[in-house]
């Protein structure tokens, strides 16, 4: 398949079928499941680390897939500019592979969070987000036991100067504070970008909001980004 989209399925991975149906058949984007083993990249227009708990979250969540053998061509491939998307668990493994700033910690409540939520768009500077517009509010779906997202103030100021803040957790007016910011996000960050803005990490799912009978499909509006990803590919 060339020019698709390549959905990396790592042990424990259980967002990767989710991801695959709502870009090939929500989106109608060519897209196929790549083993962690697998070490060709070549031909696809963009990469997507879907959520789960690859490795079963041994020592943390993430640290053993930054291992796998298809996180060395992930890295050629994001180095190249190739957008590349962590949804959840990828957004956790691509802090540990170092692809992205910042580590995802535990929940302020120490408890599994599993809930719909909002977050409003930061930019639409990158690939993943050019088809939304700056102050866009999403209603999407969590579930994480670490999603707090935590950089030192310096990494943070970094972050803001560079408008890598991709997305922050607000209430369903845009409002940012309070109990919209549920796992304790520092600056109630969801998502941050790389400094091309081609590797973004998510903590929500947007491949998990495709269709209005599981609750929303605000997703589609992110996702559907990949369509232009692979035409440029073509």
């Amino acid at each position: 398949m060339s020019g698709g989209v390549g959905v990396i399925t790592f042990p424990g991975s259980n967002g990767d079928v989710d991801a695959l149906h709502a870009l090939r058949d929500d989106i109608g984007v060519p897209a196929r499941l790549v083993d962690h083993r697998e070490t060709d990249l070549a031909g696809f227009g963009a990469l997507v680390l879907p959520g789960g708990f690859s490795y079963g979250d041994y020592l943390r969540s993430g640290a053993i897939a930054r291992f796998a053998p298809v996180v060395e061509p992930l890295r050629a491939f994001a180095a190249r500019g190739g957008p590349v998307l962590g949804i959840c668990n990828g957004f956790q493994v691509l802090t540990e592979a170092h692809l992205l700033p910042g580590a995802l910690l535990r929940n302020r409540t120490l408890r599994f969070h599993c809930h719909w939520t909002h977050v409003r768009v930061e930019t639409a500077a990158t690939p993943w987000t050019a088809d939304l517009d700056e102050g866009d509010v999403l209603r999407l779906p969590v579930a994480h036991g670490d999603g707090a997202y935590y950089a030192d103030d310096e990494t943070v100021a970094r972050l803001e100067a560079e408008g890598r803040v991709v997305a922050r957790y607000c209430d369903a007016e845009g409002r940012v504070g309070g109990e919209a910011n549920a796992n304790g996000s520092v600056a109630a960050i969801a998502g941050v970008a790389s400094p091309g803005g081609n590797v973004v990490g998510l903590m929500p799912h947007p491949e998990r909001a495709t269709d209005p009978l599981l609750g929303g499909d605000d997703g589609l509006r992110m996702l559907r980004a990949a369509l232009t990803m692979v035409a440029a590919q073509v």
